[in-house]
C-alpha cells in the first residue's frame, strides 16, 4: 500500500507544487493519477519514489517511510517522463547496473522479455535508440525489478499501438499475480480508463477526488432526455446538476447520483425518451474539475 498524507512541497520562489496532499493505493491496484497541467502529478510521483523529500507529511510504502530508506527503495522501480541513463551505456550495461541495487532483479525474465522488446538492439547505447525504443527499453528494465511499487510518468508516450498493448498487458499480468501496485500518471485518459481501477483526479496540489472507477462512474449520470415540451422543466433543488446542454428537443443532463435514482426522479416529468449513460473517465475528469481550473461547465457534449 502507498500512503501520502498531508504532504507540502515548496520550491524556490514560493510555488508550492503540493499543499497538504493525501492519497491511498491499496496493494495490487494500478491507480491513476490524472489533472491539468501544474497540479502536482510529477511532484507526487517524485515524492513516491524517494527523489523528493516532503516540506512536511509523509509518504509511506508497506507502512515505512520512503525518503533515505534503501530498503524500501529497493522495492519501488520507476520510468520517469524524462528517461535518464548513463550517456554510454546500453540496455544490457544498464542491467547489471540495475541487479546491484534490485535484489529480486530477475535476469531469467530479462531474456525471456527480449522477444517482447526484440525491436531494441539490447548492446547498442540507449541514447542512440529512438524515443519510443528509449521507452520500450526503460520497461523491459524496470519490469525485471520485481518492484511491489512500479511508479510511471506519461509511460507509453513514444510507443506505438501494438507494444502500448504488450506493454499494459505485462503491467496488468504482475498486478494480478504478483500483487505490485502501479501508480500511473498520464494525459491520456482514454487509455487510462481501460486499465486502472482506482483514480485519484487533483488540482492545485491537492487530490480534489479519490475513488474506485466503478464508484466514480456509479456516483455520476449522463441522462438524455426528451420531455413533452421542447423546454427544459424546473428540476427540484437538491438534484444536482452539473451541466445541461441541448440539441434539437434532445436534452442532456449530467447529475450527480445513481442511475436508478436519477432515473426515478426524472421519470415523474413523463418524458417522451429517457437514457441513462455512464460518464468517460474524462467526462468525469472535466466535470469534477469544473469551477476549479477550467470554465468547463459551458461545453456542450
Amino acid at each position: 500500500m502507498v500512503e501520502v498524507k498531508n504532504v507540502v512541497k515548496t520550491f524556490d520562489g514560493g510555488f508550492r507544487a503540493l499543499d497538504g496532499l493525501t492519497m491511498t493505493a491499496p496493494k495490487g491496484c494500478i491507480y491513476g493519477l490524472v489533472g491539468p497541467n501544474g497540479a502536482g502529478k510529477s511532484t507526487i510521483l517524485r515524492h513516491i519514489t524517494g527523489v523528493y523529500r516532503p516540506d512536511s507529511g509523509e509518504v509511506m510504502v508497506a507502512g515505512e517511510r520512503v525518503y533515505e530508506n534503501p530498503a524500501v527503495k529497493a522495492e519501488i522501480a520507476g520510468i520517469p517522463d524524462e528517461l535518464y541513463y548513463f550517456l554510454s551505456d546500453s540496455t544490457r550495461d544498464m542491467m547489471k547496473f540495475y541487479r546491484g541495487f534490485y535484489p529480486k532483479f530477475d535476469v531469467k525474465r530479462y531474456e525471456a522479455l527480449k522477444d517482447v522488446f526484440s525491436t531494441v538492439d539490447e548492446r547498442q547505447s540507449i541514447r542512440r535508440l529512438s524515443k519510443g525504443m528509449q521507452k520500450q527499453s526503460a520497461f523491459w528494465l524496470a519490469l525485471c525489478c520485481r518492484p511491489e511499487v512500479l511508479v510511471l510518468d506519461e509511460p507509453v508516450d513514444g510507443l506505438d499501438p501494438v507494444m502500448r498493448r504488450q506493454v499494459w498487458g505485462l503491467l496488468m499480468s504482475d498486478v494480478a499475480e504478483y500483487g505490485t501496485t502501479v501508480l500511473v500518471s498520464s494525459h491520456n485518459l482514454r487509455e487510462l480508463e481501460d486499465v486502472c481501477d482506482h483514480v485519484g483526479i487533483l488540482s492545485k496540489g491537492r487530490v480534489l477526488v479519490e475513488r474506485s472507477l466503478s464508484d466514480l462512474q456509479e456516483n455520476v449520470v449522463k441522462m438524455q432526455v426528451v420531455f413533452q415540451q421542447r423546454e427544459l422543466p424546473e428540476l427540484p433543488e437538491d438534484m444536482q446538476v452539473l451541466n445541461v446542454s441541448q440539441v434539437g428537443r434532445i436534452h442532456t443532463l449530467i447529475i450527480r447520483g445513481g442511475a436508478t435514482e436519477i432515473t426515478n426522479r426524472l421519470a415523474v416529468y413523463a418524458p417522451i425518451l429517457m437514457e441513462a449513460l455512464p460518464l468517460t473517465l474524462e467526462e468525469i475528469f472535466i466535470y469534477e474539475l469544473g469551477g476549479e481550473d477550467y470554465a468547463v461547465r459551458e461545453i456542450v457534449l
